[in-house]
């Protein structure tokens, strides 16, 4: 572990640049769609965001680009919470289809302030996309939407490829880490209501850097594998600004492989993206499920060839 202000060299990173990176942001702006690339200003987005010329990905940010919650990790503004974009659903879809992405992660913001916690406009996202291209594959990151089952079920129901819920960090930390309205427990149950319901794929992520222990990561991991878990990413958290919880340490590079490891060899999660960039919708853990899903590979086979595409 390394303490202190300054950043180490393996956290910095080229800014995102480039006329196919350009290309996206300007018709993204063309039909006023959120990125969570963009909101949460991700390092990797230069990376990702490579569509007909690669494994292209963006993480679209549903409901508005203005969170019911007010997380302290978190850059999306908070509060001042405007009415659902009827016309969302349909042009996030289009937006796709005119980028050529083979691979999408839908988002969005805490929408506490709606009745279904906006599940139902972000279950019709999901099928726009899906009725244009059913090949495109679908990963969703979905709020907690407060432990509704019927809200968690109306995201089931309208068939992704992936459902992943963030816990964010170990439960000691929760708070002051997420808003006081996220709970671990409720979390763990979001993922495990998925697990129970249907045949998805799960996924969830953790930063470390947050003042966490090792035997507190361990538990969360075994936590997380009793809810049928799929896919679990490690990142570095970084502070968005002065107003943000402050980094406790940067982890070494050496540690993310370990916990990576631990929970493939451990803990048998099919897949553990892990390294200090790292986040929670990156190109390393869609080239596997990409490998699983559309190409039908092993567990095994899909982890080596996610790794062999990804230079890890």
């Amino acid at each position: 572990m390394q303490r202190g202000r300054r950043k180490p060299d393996w956290l910095k990173s080229r800014p995102p640049s480039g006329s196919r990176f350009t290309e996206i942001k300007e018709r993204l702006r063309e039909r006023d769609l959120h990125t969570v690339c963009e909101e949460a200003n991700c390092p990797n987005m230069g990376e990702c965001w490579s569509g007909r010329d690669g494994p292209g990905t963006a993480t679209f940010m549903l409901m508005g680009d203005r969170c019911s919650r007010g997380c302290n990790f978190c850059d999306v503004a908070t509060g001042g919470m405007e009415p659902l974009d009827p016309d969302e659903p349909a042009n996030v879809a289009e937006a796709v289809t005119e980028i050529g992405l083979d691979y999408v992660v839908l988002t969005s913001v805490d929408r506490d302030d709606l009745a279904d916690g906006g599940s139902a406009h972000f279950a019709e996202t999901i099928r726009e996309i899906k009725r244009r291209d059913p090949a495109v594959l679908v990963e969703t990151l979905i709020p907690d939407f407060q432990g509704d089952p019927d809200a968690i079920d109306r995201i089931v129901e309208a068939g992704p490829d992936v459902i992943a819920h963030n816990v964010e960090t170990v439960e000691r930390l929760q708070w002051p880490v997420r808003d006081r309205r996220a709970d671990y427990e409720q979390s763990l149950a979001v993922l495990d209501r998925v697990d129970r319901e249907s045949d998805i794929h799960t996924k969830t992520s953790l930063m470390l850097g947050v003042g966490e222990y090792d035997h507190e990561v361990y538990r969360t991991l075994g936590d997380l594998s009793e809810v049928g878990v799929d896919v679990v990413t490690f990142g570095q958290y970084l502070r968005p600004s002065r107003s943000h919880l402050d980094v406790f340490d940067y982890v070494h590079p050496d540690a993310f492989e370990t916990w990576r490891a631990v929970a493939e060899e451990e803990f048998d999660f099919l897949y553990c993206a892990s390294g200090p960039m790292v986040r929670s919708s990156y190109k390393a853990g869609e080239l596997f499920v990409e490998a699983l899903l559309r190409e039908g590979r092993s567990p095994e086979d899909a982890r080596r060839h996610a790794r062999a595409a990804g230079g890890d």
